[in-house]
């Protein structure tokens, strides 16, 4: 291509003129550029239009006035979808910094008509249907900048790059900052920008057609069509911002009237509507979905914003995060940092320090050359975690409206960042957040994430990871078609999921979730529906997968207050059932279907706990013999040799942990386990069952030397060929140790078992032989040395220091050792 224009078009935006160009004037842009969004601030004032034309869905337009509410905030965007069907939906985003933001802000301003004239919604949301793409509006047909939005209709050329290239530039976004961003010196003439790049756009038109994309001919003659009407209308006096691919379509000889209107003639159309919605710069950052694709959101507002010494005051941005995150970086550092980012940009022949230079100062002189503090001036400055907001007379669907008036109520602000939440259930506000939370997620709004390393291990406590992100305002909008309010439109959706489950696991976590977010209407439809299937359900890994859930519903019922008397019974009945099924459905599995099992008996064992209401009479009653049916079945899958072996020896070790099982009769059954009689790989399994998998496994090996002796044993007496089929195996178990597990472990087993008279821990004459790390035997005097505390915090006690027992400390009585041995 030989007509593409050097570096020196561009720079004829230097060049003064003494009067305005005749209208109308075709402002092209690049979408959310801020020094397009400048120039088109200096055209407009210059100009002084008497209508203003913007690229934009024409629903719109009556959301327009709203750009002037105090309360309206960029970034935001208008979201468009379509009436019936929300999901289907677009964004058109716009920031403090984009250009069509600041005409729309200047039109009000000024009491002067402004208008969006791209290709309705109702138009290019069928459109997208048919072509099976999103996206977001503005800079979907690759202007530059934009060489394609979301995975939809890219173009096989990126204009911006085509330009940069031909100026010797090997990146686009730096030959831009250096062209656009880093030029405008005032008092120039504010429309030979415009005519700069409307001439390269003309150049790669004539070259390229329209790109490959296959709308642009429709929304083009759109834009014609407006364009005239608007000319008929004003005259000559019309502004046009749109994006700088399309003004060679409008400018010239265009097609007539016509043949635009023959384009448009049988477009699909579907009925659409629109509103604001708040949008964030970590949106912005994004290259697919409804993302817009800017790399530096964050810098580019800076840009805009910044009146004066733009890398002087960037510095001192980024310098007080870092002093925040607790980084020494002092004001010489920010002076040192100026000075290197300006010096890179000579030897690099910048007319203006950029963000590649910015950034490498940073690193080299706030950062000390790591990446990592500097991925946080990425994360919090470059990009940032802004979140605009929008006034409240935006339209918006009744589920939007309650879900915004209760997150006033609950004091729960959407925020772009990520927000940690720890919620006290017996408090009237944690308990009605965690219920809001709740009923979203059922909902499919997911603004909270259970965090489950937060917070207690007990049922009064919960915590919440909250983020919010644009797209949930759709997933409200899709939301709202079950109902008009938060309550409302869960327990429906709730009521609908549970006539049309079918697996049983499915309706037990539904009457989880519909007792975590307190559906009372929608909780006997789901028990219905429970005790229908769980009626029919014969499998014992179905049976074991849903009574984890019960249980769990159960225990928090009892915190909320939630009544759960038929849930108990149909998860006591479930549990029979699991009792009676298990040890045969345990027999003849293979390597896989053993790990399956073993994961069930562990869930199972875990909700027969909850279930089994030790210390709670009235949950005794619900199943007075659970727990006494569960430990047969335990002992029946520990003795059965057809069992797997990682089922067997999971079976061993939660009897052990509960103390339903000797260390003696668990040591013989290690023993038979691991035998010569036994198989190398099974042996190993029964091991990895016994003491892989769970939290302190390794500790049973150190303080049951008699176990790990027998591990050590079995281990040394596999043969070559056998122990290599192993290996795997046992590092697999091993490796889930905590370091400190296994070097003691290895101390013990290079050490050597202990010497020992008639048995373990006798030593000669029957005496007691003390272990490594542990006395011979019970050091009373270090024993009683606890019970001061103890009966502090059972409230048996004075402070210390009180009257009778200074400082926690007094005479034993008689019924101290009988104290001591209660507890």
């Amino acid at each position: 291509m030989t007509t593409t224009p050097a570096p020196a078009a561009i720079d004829s935006a230097e060049a003064p003129r003494s009067a305005v160009p005749q209208g109308p004037w075709l402002l092209g842009i690049r979408h959310h550029g801020p020094g397009s969004a400048r120039a088109v601030r200096d055209a407009l004032d210059a100009a002084r239009p008497r209508v203003v034309l913007i690229e934009g869905p024409p629903e719109a337009d009556v959301l327009l006035p709203l750009a002037a509410d105090p309360q309206m905030r960029p970034p935001v965007a208008l979201l468009g979808h379509v009436l019936d069907d929300p999901g289907r939906a677009s964004f058109w985003p716009l920031a403090e910094f984009s250009p069509e933001w600041v005409a729309i802000r200047w039109a009000l301003a000024h009491g002067v008509p402004v208008r969006f004239v791209d290709l309705p919604a109702a138009h290019s949301l069928a459109l997208r249907e048919e072509e099976g793409t999103e996206g977001e509006g503005f800079g979907e047909d690759g202007e530059p900048g934009r060489p394609g939005a979301g995975d939809a209709g890219a173009l096989a050329v990126d204009p911006l790059a085509v330009l940069a290239e031909a100026a010797g530039y090997d990146d686009p976004e730096r030959w831009w900052e250096d062209m656009v961003e880093h030029r405008g010196e005032p008092g120039g003439d504010p429309f030979a920008p415009f005519e700069a790049v409307a001439d390269a756009m003309g150049a790669l038109r004539q070259e390229y057609g329209d790109g490959g994309h296959r709308r642009d001919p429709v929304r083009e003659a759109y834009m014609r069509i407006q364009l005239r009407s608007a000319r008929k209308e004003f005259g000559d006096q019309v502004a046009v911002v749109c994006g700088a691919w399309h003004v060679p379509a409008l400018t010239g000889k265009p097609p007539t009237v016509t043949a635009d209107r023959a384009l448009l003639k049988g477009l699909p159309k579907v009925k659409a509507e629109l509103t604001w919605v708040p949008w964030t710069h970590r949106r912005l950052a994004r290259r697919s979905g409804y993302g817009a694709g800017i790399d530096s959101p964050g810098w580019y507002a800076h840009l805009f914003g910044a009146g004066d010494r733009p890398v002087v005051r960037w510095m001192t941005k980024v310098a007080g995060l870092l002093r925040d995150e607790g980084r020494p970086v002092s004001s010489a550092h920010v002076i040192e940092a100026v000075r290197l980012a300006e010096s890179l940009a000579v030897m690099r022949g910048r007319p203006l320090a950029g963000l590649t230079e910015t950034t490498d100062a940073i690193r080299a002189v706030m950062c000390d050359g790591s990446d990592v503090p500097l991925s946080l001036v990425r994360d919090r400055l470059i990009v940032g975690d802004v979140l605009g907001e929008v006034p409240d007379g935006a339209p918006v669907v009744p589920l939007q409206r309650d879900l915004t008036r209760q997150q006033r109520t609950l004091r729960l602000k959407p925020e772009a960042q990520d927000r940690e939440l720890d919620l006290d259930l017996r408090k009237d506000t944690d308990s009605a957040r965690s219920r809001l939370l709740h009923r979203l997620a059922l909902l499919g709004v997911d603004w909270g994430e259970r965090d489950r390393s937060r917070g207690s291990t007990g049922t009064f406590r919960e915590g919440w990871r909250l983020r919010w992100e644009p797209e949930l305002s759709v997933r409200v909008a899709e939301a709202g078609v079950w109902g008009t309010t938060v309550l409302a439109a869960a327990t429906a959706k709730a009521q609908s999921q549970a006539v049309s489950a079918t697996a049983l696991v499915d309706i037990t976590a539904l009457a989880e979730q519909c007792l975590l977010a307190e559906l009372p209407d929608a909780l006997p439809v789901v028990m219905r529906a429970l005790a229908d299937r769980a009626a029919l359900d014969s499998d014992v890994g179905h049976l074991a997968q849903a009574l984890p859930a019960l249980a769990r519903t159960l225990r928090y019922g009892d915190v909320r207050g939630t009544g759960t008397a038929a849930l108990g019974e149909v998860a006591a009945g479930l549990a029979e059932r699991i009792c009676v099924g298990l040890p045969p459905a345990c027999t003849g599995l293979d390597a896989d279907g053993a790990a399956e099992m073993r994961g069930h008996v562990d869930a199972v064992h875990t909700a027969i706990g909850l279930l089994d209401g030790r210390g709670r009479p009235e949950d005794a009653d619900r199943s007075p013999d659970l727990r006494g049916r569960w430990d047969a079945v335990l002992r029946r899958l520990a003795g059965r040799d057809a069992v797997a072996g990682v089922i067997r020896g999971r079976a061993v070790r939660l009897l052990l942990d509960d103390g339903r099982l000797g260390e003696d009769e668990a040591a013989r059954l290690m023993g038979l386990a691991l035998s010569v009689g036994t198989e190398p790989a099974e042996a190993a399994a029964w091991i990895e069952g016994f003491v892989g998998g769970a939290s302190g496994s390794g500790m049973l090996l150190i303080h049951d030397e008699r176990l790990l002796g027998l591990v050590d044993a079995w281990l040394t007496g596999v043969t070559p060929d056998a122990f290599t089929d192993v290996l795997p195996l046992l590092r697999r178990t091993f490796s889930a140790y905590e370091p400190g597990v296994r070097r003691t472990l290895g101390e013990l087993v290079r050490r050597g078992p202990v010497v020992s008279g008639d048995g373990p821990g006798a030593g000669a004459g029957g005496a007691e032989v003390a272990q490594p790390g542990f006395g011979a035997a019970l050091d009373p005097a270090r024993a009683d040395a606890v019970l001061p505390l103890l009966d502090l915090i059972l409230g048996r006690a004075e402070l210390p220091g009180g009257p009778g027992k200074p400082g926690g400390q007094g005479e034993r009585d008689e019924n101290d050792d009988q104290g001591v041995a209660a507890r």
